[in-house]
């Protein structure tokens, strides 16, 4: 007996683009900190890099997903893809707003500037937070055995 996903590309897109967001927004962006000899500004240099290369493997898989739920024939319009949607409409704003303005405090910084106290940071990790629990409960739901078809 054989099991067919219906979702193959969403189903292994969802879970890479799970490890993703946590490997990097909850483990490397405080770790590289900690790292001997790494000051405030060499850390933010990296973070810089490594948060836009993420922001653009998150496209990539968001769009895999999303082709594969069109290709698939979903419906859109479900609980299960709700649990897609939000974390979509989160990497929107993301990179729209909170990314570039993350990034533009970041230059100052390390141009030598002394800024403000923000919340923009909180509200990134909680964001984060948001999309991962979404994305492991979407990536379940995938796994669920109306999604795949026994073939004998």
């Amino acid at each position: 007996m054989t099991a067919i996903v219906k979702y193959p590309v969403a189903l292994a897109s969802v879970f890479l683009w799970l490890g993703f967001v946590g490997a990097i927004s909850f483990m490397e962006a405080w770790l590289k900190f900690r790292a001997p000899g790494v000051t405030l500004s060499l850390g933010l240099g990296i973070g810089r890099l490594v948060f836009d290369a993420l922001n653009k493997v998150e496209w990539v898989l968001a769009f895999a997903v999303l082709a594969n739920l069109i290709f698939a024939k979903a419906r859109f319009f479900s609980l299960k893809n709700l649990f897609y949607f939000i974390p979509l409409l989160l990497l929107i704003f993301q990179s729209i707003w909170v990314l570039p303005a993350l990034d533009a405090r970041a230059e100052l910084i390390i141009q030598g500037q002394e800024l403000a106290s923000s919340y923009l940071h909180f509200y990134y990790v909680g964001m984060e937070i948001v999309k991962v629990v979404c994305l492991f409960v979407f990536g379940i739901k995938l796994l669920d055995l109306k999604n795949i078809r026994r073939k004998r």
